[in-house]
Formats: structure tokens, sequence, C-alpha cells
């Protein structure tokens, strides 16, 4: 059962496939969780923040309450994705496609990796900009459909949705700290304030 069913109400049978792997038997074969709930373990464990949105009302309530949070209602935003522009018009975001006047990076991303909590992006989202180049702050919106196994699934489903002109600079995200919150396993990379609105679509 997945982790959102969990939260939401559904209630599940006592089966051998709810025994913790460290309880279980020396023959009994370990349980993979599944994609969405790997995923979602993994992320925190990397210091993302997750925000499950069940349809857009609530995207729009959480993305509000960011904003508010961080005191970015009035803040430039840097945005690449013209059709954010239009999800996010009630917001009238002050967007700009200069880095040194932006408070945060609104995007897209391609998939969403479960076995390693990464956001898995490409020229789509970021252009041929470096991580290190963009704001510290993310706020990413993403979709259920979008869970994928590993890295090697996500690169197959940007060949296949990309026939005509495969995106560039094609790139994970896994660091979600504040350069302030950095430990010794981040040194060197591009950690990121990162949020992620993700919504039930599936």
């Amino acid at each position: 059962m997945s982790i959102f069913s969990k939260f939401f109400g559904k209630k599940s049978k006592e089966t051998e496939e709810h025994i913790p792997n460290h309880e279980r038997g020396k023959y009994m074969p370990e349980v993979k969780l599944p994609v969405d709930e790997r995923f979602t373990i993994n992320f925190k464990g990397n210091g993302g923040k997750f925000l499950y949105c069940e349809n857009f009302e609530e995207v729009k309530e959480s993305f509000n309450a960011i904003l508010d949070e961080n005191n970015w209602h009035d803040d430039n935003v840097f945005l690449i994705d013209q059709r954010l522009t239009e999800l996010f018009k009630d917001f009238n975001l002050n967007s700009s496609t200069k880095l040194s006047e932006s408070a945060y990076f609104l995007s897209t991303c391609e998939y969403l990796i479960s076995d390693d909590g990464s956001l898995l992006i490409s020229s789509n989202q970021i252009a041929e900009k470096k991580l290190i180049e963009l704001p510290d702050h993310f706020i990413i919106y993403a979709t259920t459909s979008q869970f994928v196994e590993t890295i090697g699934e996500g690169l197959k489903g940007i060949k296949a949705k990309s026939k005509k002109k495969i995106p560039t600079n094609i790139t994970t995200i896994k660091h979600f700290k504040t350069a302030d919150d950095k430990d010794f396993l981040s040194y060197g990379s591009s950690s990121k304030n990162l949020y992620l609105l993700l919504l039930e679509d599936l």
C-alpha cells in the first residue's frame, strides 16, 4: 500500500507483506516498498520539503504557504517554463530571467527517482544553466505520474517522449540543504533548499 493511502485513511490488511524486513525470516524475501513511498522516504532523507496535494487548489494553497513562509510574494522568481506562469497566474508572479535578481526558482522536472529520492531535470527546465548558477531556493511542481524506479528508467522516458529532439543538460538534483546546512557527504555538490509540490494525477 502506498504512503498516500496510509496517510489518507485507507485501511490495510495484516499480511506478511507488512512485517518489517528486519523481523522477517531468513528465507522470507524482503518486500520492496511502492515507488511513491520509497521516493518520499529518500527525498525527505535528502533534506527535501514534501507537500502532497490531491488537487490543484491544494497546490495553490501550498504554494501560497511557501511564499508566506519565505516572504517571497513581492520578490522576483526565476522562471523559464511559461506553462507555470499560466498555472500560477493568480499569484501575479514577478518572473525574471535574470538570476541575480531572483529570490527563488520555480520549475517542473522530468521525473522523480524513487531509488535515491532525486529529481531528474534537463534543458527543458534549466536551459543550459548549471545547478550552481541557479538560486539557492527551488519550488518544483510535479505529478505522481512522474515517478520512476531508477535514473535509467527516467532517461529512457525522456528519450521516448522527445523523439524529435532529445533535451540536453540532463542532470539530477539530490542534495536539498542550504549552504549553511551542508555536511561532508554533500561537499562540492550544489545543495538547494527545495520544496516539492506533488499533485496526485493517477
